[in-house]
């Protein structure tokens, strides 16, 4: 099945050059492309032709890209976004994860690498039935009760005692949460939520996981929430549905 054959995306940038040819590019891919040249501009166009994916630069005047990834999720609206910036803004990157962005590329890109990370995008949102990446309230059931997570608060429960995770923690299981079983290595998570381009000796993911295990009761030995897959990475085992 092609993914992108009926896939709607609106690209925001306020260079009019980079509009037009990677517009361009994604239109001769089979997508449908609408475009803006800032976030406000975007907003406009959401509200009249709401999209499947927002790919948008970060630095543009009047409203930037992270300030209209923070005011969709202040309106509740989940719409996969792509951000795209340049390389060592780590923070930046950081940050932005942590208020509800889906994905991140530095510049400069090639124009495939951008249709590959749409493309995974719209996947993730048709494996799931219920859409996971347009879902303010995460649910799962694991060993030991019921998880839910609250993307717009940023706050978790396990039944009903809310749990305390550091913001990455948190940020890291819902990075998780809305793409189940797929595995995902150490080096794209580590590129994905912490910002390192390159192969780095840390063991930053693997303290979050473990605070995950820890803080749901999850046997390390045995895990039934975040799996490790042997030499690959790690994986959400458990069924996520919309709250």
């Amino acid at each position: 099945m092609n993914t992108t054959s009926a896939a709607s995306v609106l690209l925001v940038d306020d260079e009019q050059d980079i509009l037009a040819t990677l517009g361009g590019y994604l239109r001769r891919s089979g997508l449908e492309v609408l475009t803006a040249g800032n976030g406000v501009e975007a907003l406009q166009v959401m509200d009249r032709h709401p999209v499947q994916v927002i790919v948008s630069d970060v630095m543009m005047p009047f409203l930037d890209g992270r300030s209209l990834l923070r005011t969709l999720r202040q309106r509740e609206d989940w719409t996969p976004v792509i951000l795209l910036t340049v390389v060592g803004e780590a923070d930046e990157r950081s940050a932005a994860l942590d208020e509800g962005a889906d994905d991140y590329l530095n510049k400069p890109f090639a124009p495939q690498e951008l249709l590959s990370r749409i493309r995974a995008v719209l996947r993730r949102l048709q494996t799931s039935t219920h859409a996971l990446g347009n879902a303010q309230i995460l649910v799962a059931d694991h060993g030991t009760g019921t998880l839910k997570l609250d993307r717009l608060a940023r706050r978790v429960w396990n039944e009903d005692t809310e749990i305390m995770l550091t913001p990455k923690a948190l940020t890291l299981l819902e990075y998780l949460m809305t793409r189940p079983d797929e595995v995902h290595s150490r080096e794209r998570l580590l590129e994905s939520l912490w910002g390192f381009e390159f192969a780095v000796s840390t063991r930053a993911v693997d303290h979050r996981i473990a605070e995950i295990r820890k803080a749901f009761g999850d046997d390390a030995a045995a895990p039934t929430l975040v799996q490790t897959v042997a030499g690959q990475g790690y994986r959400f085992a458990g069924e996520v549905r919309r709250g």
